[in-house]
């Protein structure tokens, strides 16, 4: 039987997504369920197994021959063991091993989730042809990846480039992780909510008081959701100028569900950065959306597989 598919997982704080997908990127098979973030963490991977079982049961499976994992950080792809900020059931959880073990003993490559994002758009989206690049996700959480001299750059843990959790507000609030102020603590989507209920933003008659929700008030001119949403702007664009100074990155590549706010975020995010990016090697980064969509998360944890067995170089 031809052995030219990977499997592909998908795993956050909201959902666990899976997927078969070829060597072209293109995604085959979906499978997905939401993820139990506050049970136990047989519970959780209860869940993954789900998701594992319904690809395992596909009649392309015989086809697929490695399994890529990008996952909510960090995580230590050394040991291929995960420990996501929103999971609080997952310390240090042995999640290669177990999905090995539900694959048939099939090669697996772990990566954190920004990682795996980066994958995916510097080999077929927005950071194409671009050498040096941080791409990031900002949804539940804030994660990213790096592009450094044309080659992803996970590092020796998988979790280079991990933007959410530096600091940029020195005496800021606690974040999980355990520092003060961290990038994640300011522009993910539930704290650009919380703020702006702090501050006396309320939701519509449909009660929803999502990041999306106060994206709509943003635009419809609400002071209270602008004001949220321009503060996270301000936290990404100095973590990335931070970045960008450190390493020289030419573009930085924003997606996830708080990426999709549009002008809303962008807007801000680029008028914050150049008060941040000002040495004169870093005033022509570029910030971008990015164009992978939702399933960036499973076509860069699937280009990490074919990377791992020399079938895509990114």
């Amino acid at each position: 039987m031809q052995t030219d598919l990977v499997a592909a997982l998908d795993m956050g704080g909201t959902k666990i997504a899976g997927a078969l997908v070829d060597g072209d990127g293109t995604i085959l098979v979906r499978a997905q369920r939401p993820t139990p973030a506050q049970e136990d963490g047989d519970t959780v991977m209860a869940a993954v197994e789900e998701v594992l079982k319904e690809l395992t049961a596909s009649p392309l499976w015989p086809r697929v021959y490695a399994v890529g994992i990008g996952s909510a950080g960090p995580v230590d792809a050394s040991a291929g063991t995960v420990s996501p900020v929103n999971v609080p059931g997952w310390r240090d959880y042995p999640l290669v091993d177990r999905v090995r073990a539900a694959t048939g003993n099939l090669p697996v490559e772990l990566i954190g989730d920004g990682v795996a994002i980066t994958a995916a758009e510097h080999w077929q989206g927005a950071a194409r042809g671009h050498d040096n690049a941080l791409c990031m996700v900002v949804s539940t959480g804030v994660g990213g990846g790096l592009v450094l001299g044309g080659r992803l750059h996970p590092g020796p843990t998988g979790n280079a480039g991990h933007i959410g959790h530096i600091s940029v507000d020195l005496d800021g609030d606690a974040c999980p992780c355990g520092a003060r102020g961290c990038v994640e603590r300011i522009a993910s989507g539930p704290n650009i909510a919380r703020r702006a209920l702090e501050n006396g933003w309320r939701p519509g008659p449909d009660g929803d008081t999502s990041a999306a929700a106060v994206a709509a008030a943003a635009r419809a001119g609400d002071p209270v959701a602008v004001a949220s949403f321009d503060r996270a702007a301000q936290a990404l664009a100095a973590g990335i100028a931070a970045t960008a100074t450190l390493v020289e990155i030419d573009i930085a590549v924003i997606g996830g569900g708080v990426g999709k706010a549009g002008d809303i975020l962008f807007t801000p995010l680029r008028r914050s950065l150049a008060d941040y990016a000002t040495l004169s090697f870093v005033q022509r980064l570029t910030v971008v959306p990015a164009q992978m969509g939702t399933d960036a998360g499973l076509v860069g944890a699937a280009a990490a597989a074919l990377a791992k067995a020399g079938a895509v170089r990114v």
